[in-house]
């Protein structure tokens, strides 16, 4: 199990994170799961994921901000970050996405399973 990659995923929508656990199930992927940006940041912090599957608009912390806290940190600032947002147009996420600090995936343009075969490309494992 210590060889598996940690996948942080940080979305307010519990059905969401239960849809993508059930999608990434039966991968050697071990899944961290947060409901908003403040508990997402103090896990990514205290497990130091592999890789962080983020949602922009969420109560407590917005997603943008919880990404710049994420990248001003030494150890949080490499982590990968994949956005699964409906908010693709927000200039914020632009931004972050010109800046090669996230990529982003839209939740209404894409399956679960690509999001799954991006995390794992991301990760080397696919």
């Amino acid at each position: 199990m210590a060889d598996n990659k940690k996948v942080l995923i940080i979305e307010d929508e519990e059905s969401i994170r239960i849809a993508l656990r059930k999608t990434f199930a039966g991968s050697d992927i071990l899944l961290l799961e947060a409901e908003n940006g403040e508990v997402g940041l103090e896990l990514a912090f205290k497990e130091h994921p592999d890789l962080i599957i983020l949602d922009i608009v969420m109560p407590k912390m917005h997603g943008i901000d919880a990404l710049d806290k994420l990248q001003a940190d030494e150890k949080g600032k490499n982590i990968p970050i994949l956005i699964l947002t409906n908010y693709a147009d927000d200039p914020r996420v632009k931004k972050a996405v010109d800046m090669g600090r996230a990529e982003m995936m839209s939740k209404t343009d894409c399956h679960l399973e690509d999001v799954v075969k991006k995390v794992k490309e991301k990760l080397g494992t696919s």
